[in-house]
């Protein structure tokens, strides 16, 4: 029995930021095999012919039920890496935007219907991850924050 092994190449990822006061709204995860927590914003893959702010608005409803508005375009972002012992590559956009429902913002923390096995999504402090005192993935964020709103 052989079984297909999907051949390896980059994947595109759209992820928005949501930045606000200060903080991002982030998926808190784990690799089991490093053994490190790390957070890494919401969104998620392009689909064939789907310009990269309409994957990442698809994906925040997907992913909160939530409507997203005023959708900026920060920077792209080339990501390889290691996850739970297997390799991986993502041409990562990265958008800023604003959700409709302006609640979530004074939430701690927002429910998902997908998305990280925690089943929350985060209000995380942009503080926290220079030096990596934590971890953001993709590689190159936490520049690209900086850059765009200290």
């Amino acid at each position: 029995m052989s079984h297909h092994i999907p051949p390896k190449y980059a994947r595109a990822q759209a992820l928005c930021i949501f930045y606000n006061k200060g903080r991002i709204l982030v998926y808190e995860a784990t690799d089991s095999v490093k053994n490190e927590t790390f957070y890494r914003p919401l969104g998620g893959g392009i689909h064939f012919q789907e310009k990269g702010a309409e994957a990442a608005k698809r994906e925040i409803l997907e992913e909160l039920g939530e409507e997203t508005e005023d959708i900026r375009y920060l920077g792209t972002l080339e990501n390889i890496y290691m996850y739970d012992g297997e390799p991986g590559h993502e041409i990562v956009m990265i958008f800023d935007g604003k959700l409709k429902n302006e609640v979530l913002y004074s939430q701690d923390r927002i429910k998902t219907i997908e998305g990280p096995k925690s089943g929350y999504a985060v209000w995380k402090n942009i503080d926290d991850f220079p030096e990596n005192k934590q971890i953001l993935y993709p590689d190159g964020l936490t520049e690209l924050l900086q850059n765009h709103f200290e």
